[in-house]
């Protein structure tokens, strides 16, 4: 009995599709490379790769560049100025979800484009 290996096809992605996953990872608090990378349907290693070779190119050090936001529980406040920074800040993560979500409908648009276009019907 002969045993085959499968070679697994390269797939070839945008520059514009590599910037996007990217910009995505890097602006999704508490995201792993792994959680983007299967939203993505790419590898993580992959994924792992683009965002370490961006941060190269930008200067950005490992430590520096995503820290580790993690959303926390407001409590409410009696004091009507710290309800309203509470409540702005509020406001700034969920502009930040927002963004987050528009980005990644973005990047799937996109996605959904491209693979229309290789299939051969």
């Amino acid at each position: 009995m002969v045993i085959k290996k499968t070679q697994l096809a390269m797939k070839d992605y945008s520059d514009e599709f590599k910037a996007d996953a990217v910009a995505l990872y890097e602006s999704t608090p508490g995201a792993t490379y792994k959680s983007i990378a299967a939203d993505l349907g790419v590898n993580r290693a992959t994924l792992r790769e683009w965002v370490l070779r961006d941060r190269e190119r930008r200067g950005v050090t490992t430590a520096a560049a995503k820290p580790g936001a993690q959303p926390r529980e407001a409590v409410p406040s009696a004091d009507p100025d710290e309800r309203v920074r509470q409540l702005e800040a509020r406001v700034a993560e969920l502009e930040a979800s927002e963004r987050k979500l528009a980005t990644e409908r973005d990047i799937l648009r996109k996605a959904a484009k491209y693979f229309a276009g290789e299939t051969n019907w």
